[in-house]
């Protein structure tokens, strides 16, 4: 009976791992985009306020 279990994790093991990696890579792809759009976002609205583009217009 132990080596049912010792080979019952191993043969997760690999599932795991992989499972893990994959969500880390994920998980930075995700963040990298969301900094990458708050930057872009910043550097268009400093741009509008630069050219004077955000004043509502009556």
């Amino acid at each position: 009976m132990d080596t049912f279990w010792v080979n019952a994790l191993w043969s997760l093991a690999p599932t795991v791992l992989v499972g893990s990696i994959f969500w880390l890579v994920m998980r930075s792809i995700i963040r990298s985009d969301r900094t990458e759009r708050k930057v872009y976002a910043r550097m268009e609205a400093d741009e509008r306020a630069r050219l004077g583009l955000d004043k509502p217009v009556t």
